[in-house]
C-alpha cells in the first residue's frame, strides 16, 4: 500500500480501484480486509474533514437507528434460555445463538434434538415474538443442514445464518426448499463479484457482509445496493470492536434494506476487555429498547481512547480459532 503515501485521501473511489485493480490476484480475505481498513480510515478522515459523518456524505440518513441482536452462549452453547433471559432484560429485543458444537458429514438425531432443546429454552424463557438468530457457523454439512432447517421451523428463528459454508452456497437451492426461515449468509464472502451469482440465484434472504473484511465502506454499500434490487435485505456481520461497529451503523444509516446489526458486546471471546473499553464517549454506543442510534459525530462517529489501544498492544495479539476435531480424529469445522 506504498502507493498511498502523498495521495490526496479525499479520492476514496480513486484509492480502492487502485488497490483492488492494480494487482494480479484479486479478492480473498488478506488483500479485501487490507482495502477495508484502509477505507474505514480514509472516509473517517473525510467525514472529519468535512465536519460530517459518513452517511451524510452517502447520500444521508434513511433512518435514525437500528435494531441491534445479543451473542449468547458460545461455541459450545449451554444455558442459553438463562442467557437469552438476561438478554432481554438488559433492553435486546433479539439474539444470536451458534446452533451446534462440531456435526460430522452424517451425524445423529441426538445432536439435532440437542439444538431443538436450546431453542425451545430460549423461547420459553423469552416470548413468542423474541427474536432468534441462529448461526449454523460453516459447522453444518447440506446433509444435516436441511434436517435441522426443517426441525427448526416450529420455533419461528428470526433467521438461519451460514447453513452451509460459501463455497458450498449451490447448496442453499436444496436447503432453501426445505424450509421458510429466512436464510442469511455472506461473512465469508469478500467483493461485489463474490456476491453477484449469490443475489441473482435468489436462495438466500439477508447478506452478511463484514465491512472489516468485505472492502470496507465503499465496497459494502455497492453490496447493499445490488442485494436491495434483488429485494434482499442487508445485517452485517460485525463480532469486532468499535471502529468495525460504526462503520456498520454509518452504513446502516444509508441503506434502505438494512434490518439489524450484529455487535459485540458481552460476546463470549471477549475475556479482558470489551469494545466499550476502546472509546472514549461509551454512551455513542448505548441502546434502547433494542436500538442503537446511528453515531452523528464527524467521520465514524467515535473517538478512539488511543492510549489505552497502545496499552493493550504492548501485550500483543495472537488470536486464533481453535482446532476442533470429531471422535474419528478428522479434522471438524469450528
Amino acid at each position: 500500500m506504498e502507493y498511498l503515501l502523498g495521495k490526496d485521501p479525499l479520492r476514496i473511489e480513486d484509492h480502492w480501484n487502485t488497490m483492488y485493480r492494480s494487482g494480479f490476484y484479486r479478492g480473498g480475505p488478506i488483500l479485501m480486509s487490507s482495502i477495508a481498513g484502509i477505507d474505514q480510515a480514509l472516509w473517517d478522515i473525510k467525514g472529519k474533514y468535512l465536519n460530517a459523518p459518513i452517511h451524510q456524505l452517502l447520500g444521508g440518513a434513511c433512518r435514525d437507528s437500528i435494531k441491534i441482536y445479543s451473542w449468547i452462549g458460545g461455541d459450545r452453547p449451554e444455558d442459553v434460555g438463562k442467557a437469552a433471559q438476561n438478554a432481554a432484560q438488559l433492553g435486546f429485543k433479539a439474539v444470536k445463538m451458534n446452533a451446534t458444537e462440531e456435526m460430522q458429514y452424517l451425524d445423529s438425531y441426538e445432536k439435532i434434538d440437542q439444538t431443538l432443546a436450546r431453542v425451545e429454552s430460549i423461547r420459553k424463557a423469552t416470548d413468542k415474538y423474541f427474536g432468534i438468530g441462529i448461526d449454523f457457523h460453516g459447522r453444518v454439512t447440506k446433509t444435516m443442514a436441511k434436517i435441522l432447517a426443517k426441525e427448526l421451523e416450529v420455533y419461528r428463528p428470526m433467521f438461519i445464518e451460514e447453513p452451509v459454508l460459501a463455497e458450498n452456497n449451490y447448496a442453499l437451492k436444496e436447503i432453501s426448499s426445505q424450509t421458510s426461515i429466512p436464510i442469511a449468509t455472506g461473512e465469508r464472502m469478500f467483493s461485489r463479484w463474490d456476491f453477484k451469482d449469490l443475489l441473482s440465484a435468489g436462495y438466500v434472504d439477508i447478506i452478511q457482509p463484514d465491512l472489516s473484511h468485505a472492502g470496507g465502506i465503499t465496497e459494502c454499500k455497492k453490496i447493499a445496493g445490488m442485494a436491495e434490487a434483488y429485494d434482499i435485505s442487508l445485517a452485517p456481520h460485525c463480532p469486532l470492536g468499535p471502529i468495525a461497529l460504526a462503520a456498520c451503523l454509518q452504513l446502516d444509516a444509508t441503506c434502505y434494506n438494512a434490518v439489524i446489526q450484529e455487535q459485540s458486546l458481552g460476546i463470549h471471546y471477549n475475556k479482558e476487555n470489551d469494545l466499550l473499553d476502546y472509546v472514549k464517549d461509551r454512551k455513542v454506543f448505548e441502546y434502547k429498547d433494542g436500538y442503537l442510534k446511528i453515531p452523528q459525530k464527524p467521520g465514524l462517529g467515535i473517538e478512539i481512547n488511543e492510549d489505552y489501544v497502545r496499552e493493550r498492544a504492548k501485550l500483543g495479539h495472537n488470536w486464533k480459532n481453535p482446532v476442533w476435531r470429531h471422535k474419528d480424529g478428522s479434522v471438524a469445522e469450528w
